[in-house]
């Protein structure tokens, strides 16, 4: 895939997207991954942190000792997380976080950097989280991020992308009509939990089924009852995010692989 240019292309692939699905997107999220539960549950009581990327807010729950203010670029999602009125929650690109630096005992971001489609922009969104971290002389204190993105190698899951495939690809989201946004469809929707996940699988090696399309325009396919959207994605290989996260400023506390996605736990070299 030849992305000429990043910007419009997340716009058309991510950016939309999420405005369009949000509702269908909520509601297929509400299970915390384990690690991610982990890590927010060791954290002292009244850390205060971030959550870059959050979606529809489904970590905010985790912990209650610790406060966390959650961003993300889809205003639909944050409406959606706002009314949970849990945690404060803001629209915010993660490219250009409105926070200060070094403030932030911790950070969360799950599944968000991998829509991010160059290396370039991919760097400076770490860059920009590792930024907002407290900075320490000692390891143990410093601020910590939990990144998750997903991964390249997963020949035994129901994608089948593995090494050798290609690693920027579009994948379809298929959504009933009745969770259209576009009819305002927030409301009963947003809280209502579907447990299975909707298609979102591409053929058995990762290759979208449909044509890349044009920038600048929703890549959207109309059936009798169902629209499809196509979500842009960096599949990361093995070792890449640790190496992009030094070269973002970063140094790596702990990595691994879980179901399908690469993550790690890092802080700021400063």
């Amino acid at each position: 895939m030849d992305i000429v240019n990043p910007e419009e292309h997340e716009v058309s692939h991510v950016h939309r997207v999420y405005e369009h699905i949000a509702s269908h997107f909520s509601a297929t999220r509400f299970k915390p991954w384990p690690i991610v539960e982990k890590f927010l549950c060791g954290l002292p009581i009244g850390a205060v942190g971030l959550d870059v990327g959050c979606g529809n807010g489904k970590y905010w729950t985790v912990n209650p000792d610790i406060f966390i203010v959650g961003s993300d670029r889809s205003s639909s999602l944050i409406g959606i997380a706002h009314s949970l009125e849990i945690q404060d929650s803001i629209v915010a690109d993660a490219l250009d976080l409105p926070h200060p630096d070094s403030r932030f005992d911790f950070v969360i971001s799950i599944a968000v950097i991998h829509h991010f489609s160059s290396p370039e922009r991919r760097c400076h969104a770490l860059k920009s989280i590792l930024a907002t971290l407290k900075a320490s002389n000692n390891s143990s204190d410093c601020g910590r991020a939990l990144i998750y993105v997903w991964a390249l190698e997963q020949k035994n899951s129901r994608r089948g992308w593995d090494e050798g495939d290609r690693q920027d690809v579009l994948v379809p989201w298929v959504m009933s009509k009745q969770f259209s946004t576009s009819a305002g469809a927030k409301g009963s929707q947003q809280n209502r939990q579907v447990p299975d996940s909707p298609r979102d699988t591409p053929d058995s090696k990762g290759r979208d089924t449909t044509n890349d399309g044009v920038d600048g325009q929703d890549e959207v396919k109309g059936r009798d009852k169902e629209l499809t959207y196509m979500r842009y994605y960096h599949l990361y290989r093995k070792g890449e995010l640790e190496a992009d996260i030094a070269r973002a400023g970063g140094k790596v506390m702990e990595s691994g692989y879980e179901k399908d996605n690469w993550w790690a736990i890092c802080g700021p070299v400063r």
